[in-house]
């Protein structure tokens, strides 16, 4: 509302035509009335609004996958355009949204979807058009960025900062969703369909959030040259896709390692323009309106457009959309840091150098902590090359077996972006 006031006619310059409010709905009547300020009609249901308003395009901004669903699929099927920030929704149902809408000859806008103001989706679909997208890989949860700047910044752990971002209202009063990575694989979700032109597969995503993360690691991160983040990852090979989020070690010297706070950026890599990166904010009422309003100018100068003539929700037409197979993370390729707490004795590196080299493995770089005490134990940390993560997980089960690595490995996943 704010930024329809407040550069209303910058936006019909744009547009070719004005965009005009015809109903808002709220359960909470007081505050949808406030936004109203007499304009046009406060609903108590978004159905009813819809019935009554007849309007050209549906903002839908509930969030959650139940009533939201039913609402937006009523509004398809009554002809109305719609324009979303629900990732959740796209992700888990868009191969019913999708072709229910094409079918129906409307738009569904989702630029708000991923990545609040950065306009990547825009860029995938429009910009990269010409390209083979390899990968794309991105923060795209503000949360976990935040939460990880601060315990590498002030060395806390998880839970004291995770507190710390609710105070602060950048995690919720229940942050799952942020923290175990579900946010993060919705948007990665649509992103790679987009960049991939195949169907939306959030169920085959790998998740795994920051919640185990442990402070230690983020030190010893940067000590090797890296930074952790939390990532989402869609990467294109001969065999399959891999679509994937976890924590990351990035090199510190790359720019997408230096996005801290709250912010979002994504990466993605194209065969003719090589690595792109798209930097702003994740998050917040004005980015989200400013993705919004995007589409609805997208959508106002589409209207009289014929349907085949109009920019396809996922890159290609759908006659050219195909399912791909998504890569089990058991086949993904990366490399590796590990942790090892050891007995600290001769031969100890010897051992565990020949484990890694029995399954390919070779190491890239590692160092080894001073013990602090009599104990007689001290913690190996190595990065690998890149190898498969099927025989990282083989040396493993060697490693544990080992007499002297004394505790349960720790191990993450390592992106280079060379």
């Amino acid at each position: 509302m704010e930024v329809l006031a407040r550069n209303g006619q910058r936006i019909e310059e744009r547009a070719g035509r004005s965009i005009e409010l015809v109903g808002i709905a709220d359960l909470d009547q007081d505050k949808a009335s406030l936004l109203a300020q007499g304009r046009c009609p406060v609903f108590a249901d978004a159905k009813e609004m819809l019935l009554q308003t007849r309007p050209d395009v549906l903002v839908e901004l509930i969030g959650g996958c139940t009533y939201a669903r039913s609402l937006v699929i009523a509004a398809i099927e009554a002809g109305v355009h719609v324009v979303t920030a629900n990732k959740a929704l796209l992700a888990v149902h868009g191969n019913e949204i999708f072709p229910a809408a094409e079918s129906k000859g409307v738009q569904v806008g989702f630029e708000a979807a991923v990545a609040g103001g950065i306009p990547i989706i825009k860029a995938l679909r429009e910009g990269l058009a010409a390209n083979e997208i390899e990968s794309v890989a991105g923060i795209i949860n503000g949360t976990t960025n935040f939460i990880l700047s601060e315990m590498r910044d002030k060395g806390l752990g998880f839970a004291e900062v995770l507190a710390q971002a609710q105070q602060l209202g950048y995690a919720e009063a229940d942050p799952t969703f942020d923290v175990e990575g579900v946010d993060a694989a919705h948007k990665i979700t649509l992103l790679a369909a987009i960049a991939f032109g195949m169907p939306p597969a959030f169920e085959m995503a790998h998740i795994e959030g920051i919640s185990q993360l442990q402070a230690q690691d983020i030190g010893h991160a940067e000590q090797l040259g890296y930074r952790i983040k939390l990532l989402g990852i869609a990467r294109r090979r001969p065999e399959g896709i891999e679509l994937r989020v976890h924590p990351t070690l990035v090199p510190a010297k790359r720019l997408i390692a230096n996005v801290e706070g709250a912010m979002n950026a994504v990466l993605v890599k194209g065969d003719a323009v090589g690595h792109t990166l798209y930097y702003g904010k994740g998050a917040g009422s004005q980015p989200t309106a400013s993705a919004v309003i995007a589409d609805l100018i997208d959508l106002a100068r589409q209207l009289d457009a014929p349907v085949g003539a109009r920019v396809p929700h996922l890159g290609v037409h759908p006659k050219s959309r195909r399912s791909l197979p998504v890569l089990p993370v058991s086949e993904a390729v990366s490399g590796y840091y590990l942790r090892l707490r050891v007995a600290d004795q001769p031969g100890v590196l010897a051992d565990v150098t020949r484990v890694l080299a029995s399954e390919g493995i070779s190491i890239d770089a590692f160092i080894q902590r001073e013990p602090g005490d009599a104990s007689g134990q001290t913690d190996v940390m190595l990065i690998t090359h890149t190898c498969r993560e099927a025989s990282v997980l083989k040396a493993l089960d060697q490693l544990r077996a080992l007499p002297t690595v004394l505790a349960q490995p720790v191990w993450l996943r390592v992106e280079s972006f060379a």
